[in-house]
């Protein structure tokens, strides 16, 4: 095990910083107990230390396995899932360079416990891409001379895709209001700015982004029809009992 794993301040830093994490409004479908048949996949756990069997989505792929309690989602997904497209800068929550979408938010996944991801959706830079066709915002990285010497432009695409995700058409002071948890040592933020404002001009960004915005206004509809049939049916009794 590296020195890293067994800084004192930066368990810490993960104690006091787990209050302040904000559990998204939206989960994937994975419920239900384990059966003695779907076991999860233990490797990789040190016997005695504390552990947990989670359920969680990568990249549109379900795991099951066996976590150690200590385990940030940066080491599940780097050190045992292989998806080292995700970077560890700072390992303080400050640079941005591991940032992934959690249920389409973007998060600092050093200071989020892999735990805390049991029956959520993870996408880390691995699934940007559609097999050998790069994701629009890739491309527009690439043509706008995005990555310099590359180490934080993981980070820097994550942040980007969960902004064009929720607004397929930022303005460019939206676009660097939303990227500014992500430090570029290269100081490359006009680029960084330039390709997002690119990527969300192309046709097929807003495609995308338009099918979730759909859905999440499909969803948001219908919890609105249901919050006003239980209005009216509140007061239709309120009436009767006068």
């Amino acid at each position: 095990m590296s020195k890293r794993k067994h800084d004192i301040s930066r368990r810490q830093f993960l104690e006091g910083s787990g209050a302040a994490i904000a559990v998204a409004t939206v989960a994937p479908a994975l419920t239900g107990p384990l059966s003695a048949t779907d076991l999860p996949v233990t490797e990789g756990v040190s016997p005695g230390v504390p552990s947990t069997a989670i359920r969680l989505v990568v990249n549109g792929a379900e795991h099951r396995l066996e976590v150690e309690d200590r385990w940030t989602l940066a080491e599940l997904l780097r050190d045992h899932l292989g998806l080292t497209g995700t970077k560890i800068g700072c390992d303080r929550g400050e640079c941005g360079a591991c940032t992934v979408l959690l249920d389409g938010k973007p998060v600092y996944s050093c200071s989020n416990l892999a735990v805390w991801a049991d029956g959520r959706e993870v996408q880390t830079v691995e699934g940007l891409a559609h097999g050998e066709q790069l994701d629009p915002l890739q491309q527009a990285f690439i043509e706008h001379d995005g990555p310099q010497c590359g180490f934080c432009t993981s980070g820097q695409l994550m942040s980007a895709k969960g902004l064009l995700t929720r607004n397929p058409h930022p303005s460019p002071h939206e676009v660097q209001a939303a990227m500014t948890g992500n430090i570029c040592r290269c100081s490359n933020y006009n680029h960084y700015v330039e390709a997002v404002m690119a990527a969300s001009k192309n046709p097929k960004t807003s495609k995308r982004a338009s099918g979730h915005s759909t859905a999440s206004n499909a969803a948001t509809e219908v919890s609105a029809t249901k919050r006003r049939r239980g209005a009216s049916t509140s007061a239709s009794t309120e009436g009767g009992a006068r």
